[in-house]
């Protein structure tokens, strides 16, 4: 057996990720004559036809799945290696970095983020975008630089996380709010008329349920997609939110806010991204940046 030729992982990189022969010849400036050729030449090296037709589409096989962060991480290495050592210049550096975390997190710490940044960045422009589930894919895919949220158990080992704080659960209602006086038991919490977040608008999706006892039965009068929509609602009605403290610290400014009346689990907000980001000077400056903006939160609380 010969010695393998390297130049046929960048070829099967873009060919997965584009999952077109078509799409990756555009991509890599060959013509489609020759990017069949190379996938045949893949097919013989790997033992494996990677890539089978489905109606008027390729599909990957399991074992091209099973190749696919693999090989990114391997074509990612190596553009690292043959990159020229540069110092990082702040002031000189030009990039947009994508972010995506909750309407709370942007609210409470994106002011804060954007001056740091802007302070030694001038040329970095900050896209916050919503997260709207737990899918770790935007961070493989690099549509997206870091995400902020609470670490599951079904993260898988290719995302790397850093905890930013910990925070608990606390029920917010308008000035005046009948549960604003006297006692809060839990009866009296529970019989209130709630607003409640889940981003799929299933009630039992709702984000607090890993925090509050099982089963519990609250007389759910609205379902939004967020902690700013939901806080906005409380503020002009008779509804109850539930929301996490620290993270919408800024949304419920001018609320009357109490802890809630029955057992509730802490968790730990934190940052994520994929690991093929460790060694680039410019993302870790920027999660610099992100820890300690929530630091100095910390510190304020």
């Amino acid at each position: 057996m010969g010695s393998p030729d390297f130049n046929l992982l960048l070829t099967l990189d873009v060919l997965l990720a584009e999952g077109s022969v078509a799409g990756a010849a555009k991509r890599l400036r060959l013509s489609a004559s020759a990017m069949s050729r190379a996938l045949a030449r893949l097919r013989e090296t790997t033992g494996d036809p990677l890539l089978v037709r489905a109606g008027r589409r390729l599909v990957p096989t399991p074992r091209a799945l099973a190749l696919r962060e693999q090989v990114r991480q391997l074509v990612l290495d190596t553009e690292t290696v043959l990159r020229p050592d540069q110092t990082l210049d702040l002031g000189k550096l030009e990039r947009v970095y994508t972010l995506r975390t909750s309407d709370g997190f942007v609210e409470t710490f994106g002011p804060k983020l954007i001056a740091m940044v802007g302070k030694d960045a001038p040329g970095v422009r900050l896209n916050f975008i919503q997260k709207t589930d737990k899918d770790s894919a935007p961070l493989r895919e690099g549509r997206v630089d870091l995400e902020t949220g609470v670490v599951e158990e079904s993260m898988g080992p290719e995302v790397r996380s850093v905890a930013l704080f910990r925070d608990k659960l606390i029920g917010a209602v308008r000035p005046g709010h009948p549960l604003a006086s006297g006692k809060i038991t839990a009866k009296r919490y529970k019989e209130s008329a709630h607003v409640i977040v889940s981003r799929s608008g299933a009630e039992d999706a709702a984000t607090d349920l890993p925090f509050i006892p099982a089963g519990l039965n609250r007389k759910v009068a609205a379902i939004v997609g967020g902690f700013s929509a939901a806080l906005a609602l409380a503020r002009g009605s008779d509804l109850v939110a539930t929301v996490p403290d620290r993270h919408t610290a800024t949304l419920h400014k001018g609320m009357f806010t109490f802890p809630l009346p029955l057992p509730t689990k802490g968790f730990t907000v934190s940052m994520l991204w994929h690991p093929r980001m460790d060694g680039d000077p410019a993302h870790k400056w920027l999660r610099s940046c992100v820890r300690n903006v929530c630091a100095l939160e910390k510190e304020r609380a």
